[in-house]
C-alpha cells in the first residue's frame, strides 16, 4: 500500500534566507512552500500550526490569495471597480474617495490580514480627538474637532471595502463587524423636515412650472430627484395605464414600474405639454450643458422656498414627507419601505400585477394633510 501520506508539514531552514520556512499539503495534497517571516523557530512552528488549522477548517485559500495583499492595493482596486458608477452614485464615489484618502496613512501598507478590531477602534478613537482641517488663505488651519457623523462616514467606507474583500476571498471576515462605533452620531445627523399642506400650498404657489411639477411629482409617488425624475424621458410615461417606469435607480429594487395617483398624472401631464419638441420631460435651457437634462434645482428651490416664507430643507425631503403620508393614511411599514423602493424587491418580483394594485391601494391611501393632524397615539383614518 506503500507509505502514509504526511499531513502535517514541517518547518525547515534555506541557505538563501534568513527567515525559516514551512513545507505543507493543502487540502487538495499539493505541496505548499512559505516563509514564515521569521528567524525564530518557535515562532515559526506557530505559524505552521495556523497554516493547518486553516487547511483543516477550509481557511487557507482566503489566507494565500491575501498574504501580501495591502490595504492601499485593495482600496485602489474598490475605487476603481466597485465604486464608480452604475455601481454607485458619482457622489458616492467622491465620499469614498475622500473617506480613502484619510484611511491611506494609516491602513495603506498593512496588509489585509493583519488589520485587526483594535486598530480600528483605534483609528476612530484618534479621528474623534483630531482637529478639523480648514483651508484658508493662511494655508490649513485645524478648528475645533471632527464630527462623529465625518468619522463614521470613513468607518462605513472602510466596512464596505473590506466586505468586497471577504465576498472576494480576499479575507475569511471582516474586522469591522467586531468594532462598535465609539460615539453616538444621532446628535449630529439632521431629522428629515415634512412638508405639511399648507406649506406645500405655499411653496407650489411661488414655484416656477417645471419646479412646481417636480415638487407633485416627487411627494405624490416619491420619486428620486436628480437619479429617477430629472433624467427620465417621456416615453417612460404611460398615461393611459398611468404609470411611470423607472429603468435605473440608485438600487436594484428601484428598478420597475411606478403607478400614479391623480395629481402626479396631472403634474406629468402638464410637464410633457410644456416642453414640446424634447424627449427629456425637464430638458435643460442652457445649450451648452454637459447633460441634455436638468441637473440641478438647490437654487430655484432656495428661492422658492424663501418667496414661500418655508425655513430651507432639501429637496430629497420631499421622500420623506411621501413616506409619512402614506404611513399616516394607514400603510403597513413594510409595504411604506417598498413603495419607496428601498428593501428587497425579490420579494415582489414574482408577481408583478399583483405589486402594482397593491400599490394603486395604497396610494389610494395617501394622507396629504398627515403632518397638520392633532398629536394623537391613533393612526388617522385613511381619506
Amino acid at each position: 500500500m506503500g507509505r502514509p501520506r504526511k499531513t502535517g508539514g514541517t518547518v525547515y531552514r534555506r541557505t538563501d534566507s534568513a527567515f525559516w520556512w514551512t513545507s505543507y499539503r493543502d487540502r487538495d495534497g499539493r505541496i505548499v512552500l512559505e516563509s514564515t517571516g521569521t528567524a525564530d523557530q518557535q515562532e515559526a512552528e506557530q505559524f505552521l500550526r495556523q497554516r493547518l488549522n486553516a487547511r483543516d477548517e477550509g481557511r487557507l485559500p482566503v489566507l494565500l490569495a491575501s498574504k501580501n495583499l495591502t490595504f492601499g492595493e485593495w482600496a485602489d482596486w474598490y475605487l476603481e471597480n466597485r465604486s464608480k458608477p452604475p455601481f454607485r452614485a458619482e457622489k458616492t464615489h467622491l465620499q469614498n474617495l475622500n473617506a480613502v484618502g484619510m484611511l491611506k496613512p494609516t491602513f495603506g501598507t498593512i496588509r489585509l490580514l493583519d488589520i485587526t478590531p483594535e486598530a480600528v477602534e483605534q483609528y476612530l478613537r484618534r479621528r474623534l480627538l483630531e482637529g478639523r482641517r480648514c483651508h484658508t488663505k493662511l494655508g490649513l488651519q485645524y478648528r475645533g474637532t471632527v464630527k462623529p457623523a465625518t468619522v463614521h462616514q470613513e468607518f462605513r467606507v472602510l466596512r464596505r471595502i473590506l466586505n468586497v474583500a471577504v465576498n472576494q476571498r480576499r479575507l475569511t471576515q471582516n474586522p469591522c463587524s467586531f468594532v462598535e462605533f465609539p460615539a453616538s452620531v444621532a446628535k449630529t445627523t439632521k431629522k428629515p423636515h415634512y412638508m405639511t399642506a399648507s406649506e406645500q400650498e405655499r411653496i407650489e404657489m411661488c414655484a416656477s412650472s417645471h419646479l412646481k411639477n417636480a415638487i407633485v411629482i416627487i411627494s405624490e409617488i416619491g420619486l428620486r430627484p436628480y437619479k429617477e425624475l430629472m433624467p427620465m424621458l417621456k416615453c417612460q410615461v404611460d398615461l393611459e395605464n398611468r404609470l411611470v417606469h423607472i429603468p435605473d435607480s440608485k438600487t436594484a429594487s428601484g428598478v420597475g414600474d411606478m403607478p400614479l395617483t391623480e395629481r402626479a398624472l396631472q403634474a406629468f401631464i402638464a410637464q410633457i405639454d410644456q416642453t414640446p419638441g424634447s424627449e427629456y420631460l425637464f430638458p435643460s435651457t442652457k445649450p451648452k450643458a454637459k447633460r441634455p437634462y436638468i441637473t440641478k434645482l438647490k437654487t430655484a428651490w432656495r428661492a422658492t422656498l424663501r418667496r414661500a416664507g418655508v425655513p430651507y430643507f432639501p429637496l430629497y425631503h420631499l421622500r420623506h414627507t411621501f413616506a409619512s403620508r402614506l404611513s399616516a393614511g394607514g400603510v403597513s411599514d413594510h409595504f411604506v419601505t417598498q413603495m419607496l423602493r428601498q428593501g428587497d424587491a425579490d420579494v415582489f418580483k414574482r408577481y408583478s400585477q399583483a405589486k402594482l394594485n397593491m400599490m394603486r391601494e395604497a396610494l389610494d391611501r395617501l394622507d396629504r394633510h398627515a403632518n397638520e393632524h392633532p398629536a394623537s397615539f391613533i393612526t388617522s383614518r385613511p381619506n
